[in-house]
């Protein structure tokens, strides 16, 4: 067996291929999550999607600040988030999984995080 070579391709062109087509599976799945869960307002989305680019240029000439600005957005959302989260507690489980494109354990964890209890509560 050539190792050098798959499905007529050089090993490296193929490797590539085969990622860029995963990638692209995957944004397609996360699209299709996506709308069918509650939208954010367009300008919210717009914004995050401005800070998400900004981070990624920023990382070519600095990772670490890139690092110290994704933690930043990490104090935003635990602040932003907390009594959001203690809301959404009451709400049924089914609906709060759905609206976030979660499973429901995944939701009790995400909430849990952000409103500052116990996962296992």
């Amino acid at each position: 067996m050539d190792r050098s070579t798959v499905a007529d391709l050089p090993w490296r062109e193929y490797r590539w291929e085969t990622a860029s087509d995963c990638q692209d599976d995957w944004y397609g799945h996360v699209t299709a999550v996506a709308d069918t869960t509650i939208p954010l307002p367009a300008e919210l989305e717009t914004l995050l999607q401005d800070v998400a680019a900004a981070i990624d240029r920023l990382a070519q000439d600095s990772p670490t600040a890139a690092v110290k600005a994704a933690r930043s957005l990490e104090i935003i959302a635990q602040r932003s988030a907390h009594w959001p989260a203690q809301s959404a507690r009451g709400l049924d489980p089914e609906t709060r999984a759905a609206a976030l494109g979660l499973n429901v354990e995944e939701t009790r964890t995400l909430l849990a995080r952000f409103g500052g209890w116990s996962a296992d509560a």
